[in-house]
């Protein structure tokens, strides 16, 4: 790395203010880049500059950032304020407080229920497209921007919002990490919040 980084740069610890020359400088005033590490990018995804790849991607991440502080959420929910009362499935007797927690829920939740599941996300995935209209909807839209302001959190002063968008950015990608922490665990020892006694 350090090698590279001195090829690249002049110096081993690699200054990249000597290094005007990189694609990576057309990225690096974006939202989610953050301090201490700026425009991080060790695969290499955007070495070549490409803008509409990067929004495309950016797209990507802000939309599995916000599923997974959602997921992280529903995972961490049940368990400290309870499920809903009543019944998941009345046809077949299915209670919510039947359900177990974490990845064995995924089992117990009926085939009806998934269909359901499964036409909300497209609903949801294809709104989020402008349902067809992806080109024209991208071309115009910041990534993450789907039309809809939250009351409390919209503002029209630059700064605050900037600050805010950048929140999230990184909170999403926390919540990434989080959810399949989360994951692994229940994997591994049966428990949502990883028993490791089992």
């Amino acid at each position: 790395g350090m090698f590279f980084q001195d090829g690249l740069t002049g110096s081993a610890w690699g200054d990249w203010a000597l290094y005007t020359a990189s694609p990576l400088r057309a990225f690096e005033n974006e939202l989610g880049i953050q301090k201490p590490t700026g425009f991080w990018d060790p695969l290499g995804l955007s070495k070549d500059g490409d803008a509409v790849v990067f929004k495309r991607r950016r797209v990507s991440e802000i939309k599995h950032g916000r599923i997974a502080m959602l997921a992280t959420m529903g995972y961490i929910t049940p368990t400290l304020v309870g499920k809903f009362p009543g019944y998941l499935s009345p046809s077949l007797g299915l209670k919510f407080a039947d359900v177990p927690h974490g990845l064995a829920a995924i089992s117990k939740v009926p085939t009806f229920g998934w269909i359901q599941i499964i036409i909300y996300a497209l609903y949801a995935e294809a709104s989020s497209t402008n349902f067809g209209y992806f080109d024209e909807s991208f071309s115009k839209q910041a990534p993450g921007d789907y039309g809809w302001k939250p009351p409390l959190l919209a503002t029209p002063n630059v700064e605050l919002r900037t600050k805010r968008l950048n929140s999230e950015i990184a909170n999403g990608r926390l919540a990434m990490m989080a959810i399949i922490g989360m994951f692994f665990q229940d994997g591994l020892t049966g428990s949502p919040w990883g028993d490791w006694a089992l």
